[in-house]
């Protein structure tokens, strides 16, 4: 079973952790001590990983170094499904203290369980992670994630609590009462994916409430990928920090590595507790740090569900840590594999026509891409809601600035289509970016 942690989540008037202050050979040492334990916890209490290391023989002792993990397989999103609900659980069901799930809106729901150190330490990381993004003892939270099956609000809460906050567990949806609430309740930090802020934004300015005119000092974002176009519009129109963090319910949920508001330079990974790869999207050969590709998680210290080499899909680079030293970073996430779109020949991810939208006058930072199929060719429409202030020339000019950027910095043509505001279905959870209407049996 997994060592338990050393060092808890920041506390008092401390900056570091005890795991924050390790030296790279100490941080190397414990990894491959609870690398090699999570490793046979998991080949001993989980018959589907005994099965998957059999299959390619190898052993959890072949483990000798941490250079070794490449000896053992892939963890993907459907290997969690296919031993729905609690094929993947390493610990009797009795020591189960709490169950998350993801949505199921593409199949069988991921089911992820956790013991009673399991919430502990995950408290911690999240802790840790709101004193590396500014949060301190005794600031105000005001959590807008989800509540419930998500990860994101109870992970975001617990560890707030853990660090010594106020918590306001406000959750998502009812935007205009989230509105009156910040302005009563006057939080110092606000945990929300990026699109929800945004359409809080929207809410103040409807409300004719000035926005920079909050307690709000930090926004602490995540569940979805966003771009440096998008933390400028944020940072500029609250008057605010910015800052990314980074989490998955398969490998723990939020808090698996934050972004420091002291130097905005990508997220430190907490490596004490889960190993980072990043790996090629197509051959699954690991990648030298600096290189980009796909995101691969091992847990370290996880008890009721531990994953090996778990394939996050999201694609980033590892480099040297700075504000953290003795942790790597992981660059911001500039989009999924599995959200690629191959439109005629050309690559295109989401957060590319995001940079394009967000730079448009008239428009506002809400977009959606919509896939068809006209004979045998697949054509994309960019779908982008206008300011409400937005005249009719701007809109119209709007088109021609979009569709141009998309050809002259992705190089390849689209249709752009400028909607009224609120048009477009707002989430309080992930935004749907891609709508894909191309019949079932041609693609």
């Amino acid at each position: 079973m997994p060592e338990a942690a050393t060092g808890g989540g920041a506390t008092g008037g401390e900056t570091f952790d005890d795991a924050e202050r390790l030296s790279p050979e100490a941080l190397r040492e414990l990894q491959l001590t609870r690398l090699r334990a999570s490793l046979q916890h998991a080949y001993d209490h989980v018959p589907f990983y005994r099965e998957s290391f059999d299959r390619v023989g190898v052993h959890p002792k072949d483990c000798r170094s941490l250079g070794d993990l490449v000896r053992f397989p892939f963890t993907v999103k459907d290997d969690l499904r296919s031993q729905y609900p609690f094929g993947m659980f390493a610990v009797p069901k009795e020591r189960v203290r709490r169950i998350h799930a993801s949505s199921g809106t593409t199949g069988r729901p991921t089911v992820v369980g956790y013991t009673e150190r399991d919430l502990s330490h995950w408290a911690d990381v999240v802790a840790r992670s709101l004193y590396a993004a500014g949060g301190r003892p005794g600031h105000t939270v005001h959590i807008a994630y989800g509540y419930g099956l998500f990860t994101g609000g109870l992970g975001a809460h617990y560890g707030a609590e853990r660090l010594g906050c106020t918590v306001v567990p406000a959750s998502g949806g009812m935007t205009s009462r989230q509105v009156q609430i910040i302005q009563d309740f006057r939080p110092e930090i606000i945990m929300v994916t990026p699109s929800y802020m945004l359409t809080l934004l929207d809410e103040f300015e409807r409300q004719g409430v000035d926005p920079r005119a909050t307690s709000l000092k930090v926004g602490v974002f995540g569940a979805e990928p966003w771009t440096q176009e998008m933390r400028r519009e944020i940072e500029e129109r609250f008057a605010i920090d910015a800052v990314d963090i980074y989490g998955l319910s398969e490998v723990m949920g939020p808090g698996v590595a934050q972004e420091c508001v002291e130097t905005k330079d990508g997220l430190h990974i907490w490596e004490d507790h889960f190993y980072p790869e990043v790996v090629d999207p197509i051959t699954g050969e690991v990648l030298p740090d600096g290189e980009h590709g796909e995101l691969v998680f091992t847990s370290l210290t996880k008890e009721a569900m531990p994953v090996v080499r778990y394939r996050t899909r999201d694609l980033t680079r590892l480099l040297p840590g700075t504000a953290r030293a003795a942790f790597r970073r992981m660059e911001k996430v500039t989009g999924r594999s599995d959200d690629m779109i191959i439109l005629r020949g050309v690559n295109l991810f989401p957060a590319q026509v995001e940079e394009i939208v967000l730079r448009t006058p008239g428009v506002a930072p809400h977009f959606q891409l919509k896939l068809t199929r006209e004979g045998r060719l697949d054509q994309l429409t960019v779908r982008a809601e206008a300011r409400p202030d937005a005249t009719s020339e701007e809109r119209t000019a709007a088109v021609g600035m979009i569709a141009r950027g998309v050809k002259d910095g992705i190089g390849v043509s689209v249709a752009v289509e400028i909607v009224d505001p609120e048009t477009l279905e707002r989430s309080v959870g992930k935004i749907k970016r891609i709508v894909d209407a191309r019949p079932r049996d041609t693609h």
